[in-house]
């Protein structure tokens, strides 16, 4: 098996929403986004399936050096060997690799998050740059795209928090700012016994408020001129952003005793209304 063809076989286990989106670009730029994202799958892997924290926080420090060896062009796993192509072609900085393993780091040092302000630094190294390290990826002509890949990337993470809230609280987390639940007057016991009540209900629906918020500000920062090259991430947004709206829709404190999921058929009907819609728009400029 080849480094990409791992990397191809560790996005299709992980049935990620991300890969409907991949079907609109050439195969450089596809292998490049599949590549990337695997290097995703193995490090958050780490996290959510190594119990012992001293081996989790040893395999974290294994891939740190594995990204040194990386830009050093010897690198030995098959994600970072399939990577090695696409760091020289779109110029994907290794700063950014970095952060992402330091946000791995904090899933392993906290299960709690006291503010927004320290969640959303979280939400920046899992998320946020993987959004900007994908713009890279699909190309860009206005520095502005940027702006908006970091806003798209807190957007899905936070996304992701609000449709796992009750997953996560089985793995005894809670990555809604506790100053937040004080606020709206919820416990962390009522989180972790999964209980719905109209408290929790509003905690959730100004979690939504703030992703919804993070949608727009994404779509406003986008210059019209990339929004062509753009597209797979736009699909992938107006994926995650659907979710969101069907877990606004019904009773958000659900998310505590089920998890929302959109069917292909809707998958396929978002992507094909998005396309069409940006492709006008992309032609119209």
């Amino acid at each position: 098996m080849t480094p990409i063809q791992y990397c191809y076989e560790k996005i299709k286990v992980s049935k990620s929403n991300f890969t409907w989106a991949f079907y609109f670009i050439n195969k450089d730029r596809r292998d490049a986004l599949i590549s990337l994202y695997a290097f995703c799958r193995e490090i958050d892997d780490i996290v959510d399936n190594t119990i012992d924290l001293e081996v989790a926080t040893t395999k974290i420090n294994w891939w740190k050096i594995e990204i040194d060896r990386l830009f050093n062009a010897t690198p030995q796993h098959p994600v970072t060997k399939s990577l090695s192509k696409s760091i020289q072609i779109f110029e994907l900085n290794k700063a950014y690799f970095i952060e992402m393993l330091d946000g791995m780091e904090m899933d392993l040092k906290f299960n709690r998050y006291e503010s927004f302000k320290q969640l959303q630094l979280y939400c920046y190294r899992v998320a946020g740059v993987v959004g900007i390290l994908s713009a890279k990826i699909l190309g860009f002509k206005n520095q502005g795209t940027l702006k908006y890949a970091h806003d798209l990337g807190i957007a899905l993470q936070l996304t992701n928090i609000i449709r796992d809230v009750g997953e996560d609280a089985r793995k005894n987390r809670i990555y809604i700012p506790l100053d937040e639940l004080k606020q709206f007057n919820v416990s962390e016991d009522e989180i972790l016994k999964f209980r719905e009540n109209k408290n929790i209900s509003n905690l959730l629906k100004h979690q939504i408020d703030r992703a919804e918020t993070f949608y727009k500000s994404a779509y406003q920062k986008i210059p019209k001129e990339d929004i062509n090259s753009q597209i797979p991430g736009l699909l992938m947004g107006k994926i995650y952003e659907t979710l969101l709206l069907e877990i606004k829709r019904d009773r958000p404190e659900q998310s505590l005793n089920s998890k929302v999921i959109l069917p292909p058929f809707r998958k396929i009907l978002v992507i094909l209304v998005c396309f069409f819609k940006n492709k006008f728009q992309a032609l119209s400029n």
